[in-house]
């Protein structure tokens, strides 16, 4: 029984995450009249509780923000780099999880705080 209450959770963790990064990975100073990007980042296929799930998954993360920060004419020269930057630290802040963030803070060498707007 214990492990079929592991493996909805699990399920349930899969489905919310992929749903909220859809609402996550946005240009994060987009004003008002600007058309708000983001991408849906599926992962149900990766095991998030080992180190190469974690490392694939924020492989998708930072793919997925680099297109949808990589807008031709859309920002300033040397924006991309930063746009991306937050993309990713807030979706990876909003999944909270803990190899994901090991990995994020290794790759990328940010100790900060992550964004989690729960």
């Amino acid at each position: 029984m214990n492990s079929n209450v592991q493996t909805i959770n699990r399920t349930f963790l899969v489905y919310s995450a992929a749903a909220l990064l859809a609402c996550v990975l946005v240009a994060p100073r987009a004003s008002a009249d600007e058309q708000i990007r983001s991408e849906t980042v599926k992962f149900q296929d990766l095991n998030v509780n080992t180190p190469s799930g974690a490392e694939a998954l924020y492989g998708r993360i930072h793919a997925a923000a680099k297109r949808v920060c990589d807008q031709p004419g859309q920002w300033m020269p040397g924006s991309v780099p930063a746009c991306v930057r937050n993309a990713e630290a807030a979706a990876i802040g909003k999944l909270d999880l803990p190899l994901l963030t090991a990995f994020y803070r290794t790759k990328t060498g940010d100790h900060s705080s992550l964004i989690a707007n729960r």
